[in-house]
């Protein structure tokens, strides 16, 4: 996934193929970040066909403010690349450490009312214990990804592979697409006028883990998970399987 959103900025061009993960020859380079400005709470904007996005963006915020009270909450772009061309207007909420978490959130916004089946849309959340731009790049990707063709939508239970470690020298080189256990369901469903939406985890497992899934099935992983009292966050982890 890391290598075709790269290849994709290195080209220029539109769109992925549609098949899931296409590693490029080419050598990596690193992606810039946007600059991190703290945007408004509210979005100016006219009514246009794109009104839901901001009310939907609008909607979470508020949703993510109350949740993690006593947090930060800024808002920043993501990666550049053509993350714009699928999701116009999309953000990364990034909540810094609190009474709540004492790690680092990130909750993409912008999957929600463009990738959506009448009127529920998903959108995203990474929880490491740093805070890194390899956390935004993850982001933007897997928020690119999923608006994409229908058959790369994501959904509760699948893996998709990143293409490097999730961060530097870990093990874990996919995600799990699972419930947002750290937080509960109060976290997990919110709403807006124009619609609703699930957040679902991007977990960072191993490969070892993933045949795990394919081969006994994703509560047997959660199984595991608890068993060991899995440091989620620690990206040295040791892998359960």
């Amino acid at each position: 996934m890391i290598a075709e959103y790269r290849h994709e900025c290195s080209k220029g061009t539109r769109g992925l193929a549609s098949t899931l993960v296409r590693h490029c020859s080419e050598p990596d380079f690193e992606l810039p970040i946007m600059a991190e400005t703290v945007l408004p709470k509210k979005w100016s904007h006219a009514p246009d066909e794109r009104s839901d996005v901001a009310e939907a963006h609008d909607a979470l915020r508020g949703h993510l403010e109350g949740f993690f009270r006593g947090h930060r909450v800024d808002c920043l772009p993501g990666v550049v690349g053509p993350v714009g061309e699928r999701l116009p207007g999309f953000r990364i909420f990034r909540i810094g450490p609190g009474p709540r978490f004492g790690g680092w959130t990130y909750v993409s916004s912008g999957c929600a009312t463009v990738a959506s089946a009448e009127g529920h849309g998903l959108e995203f959340v990474l929880t490491a214990r740093t805070d890194d731009w390899q956390h935004l790049e993850s982001m933007t990707m897997s928020a690119y990804y999923h608006a994409g063709p229908s058959e790369q939508r994501l959904d509760h239970g699948h893996v998709v592979p990143i293409g490097r470690p999730w961060f530097t020298g870990s093990s874990c080189d996919r995600y799990l697409v699972s419930l947002p256990y750290p937080f509960g369901p109060d976290f997990e469903v919110w709403a807006w006028d124009g619609g609703h939406a699930r957040i679902l985890w991007l977990l960072p497992i191993t490969p070892a883990e993933r045949d795990l899934v394919m081969d006994v099935g994703l509560e047997a992983l959660e199984s595991l998970f608890e068993e060991r009292q899995v440091d989620y966050i620690d990206p040295h982890r040791p892998s359960v399987a």
